[in-house]
Parts: structure tokens; sequence; C-alpha cells
């Protein structure tokens, strides 16, 4: 498992929006673009499932993902690959969902999405 490092947390914690690609287990590609994408801790990166059906099909049938973070002026950013899985409750969920609502108001939140980092690249 890879770490982020603090540049790559900031790219991730800044850029909005960043995009998400998974593909499913046909191999069809789906990119979707993540306004809550945040960085959880060294390993990990979180987003909200508000309306995202393929995004969740893809993952539940073959959870690698790509997050490209990219500022488009200064072209500079990251790229991280990791593993994800779907969080529907807990803990983890309640904390995640609250920091969201509190920064953009009450939303229904379909799952939290935690990717694990395995590889991590700035630019």
């Amino acid at each position: 498992m890879a770490k982020l490092t603090e540049e790559a947390k900031k790219a991730v914690d800044t850029i909005r929006p960043s995009l998400v690609a998974t593909a499913g287990k046909s191999g069809k590609p789906n990119v979707s673009a993540k306004g809550s994408i945040r960085v959880l801790d060294d390993e990990y990166i979180t987003f909200l499932d508000i309306d995202s059906p393929r995004t969740v099909q893809n993952i539940r049938e073959n959870p690698q993902v790509a997050i490209i973070c990219l500022d488009p002026v200064s072209r500079k950013g990251c790229r991280v690959w990791g593993q994800a899985e779907l969080i529907q409750s807990g803990e983890l969920f309640d904390r995640v969902v609250a920091v969201w609502a509190a920064k953009t108001g009450p939303r229904k939140v379909n799952h939290v999405v935690k990717i694990k980092v395995e590889e991590v690249e700035t630019f």
C-alpha cells in the first residue's frame, strides 16, 4: 500500500471536481466527476455516492479505481490508483456524511466509497 504525499493530499483536498475511473467485469470504462473526494488519512481517500449507479455497479464487479485530480490552470495535480470499498453504514459512514453535510447541507448518501491507495503519482 502506498502513502499519500503532502502534495497529493493537497491536490485531493482542494481540486474540484476530481475524476474517478472504474470498469465493470466487461471492461467497459466509466469516468465520473466527484466533488466530494477527500483524504481520509495517509493511505485512504473517500468520496460519496449520491447518485452514481454505474460507478457503484462497476466497483461491485471490479474494485479497482483510478482517480485524477487536475488543476487546469497550473496543470498540477495527482493520479491515484487503488481498491474501492462500498460502505453503507457504521462509524466511518456517519462521520464522513456528517462532515459533508456540515459543508453543503444534508443530502441522501447511498454509500461512502473508501479507496485504499495502492499507487500515487504527483505532477
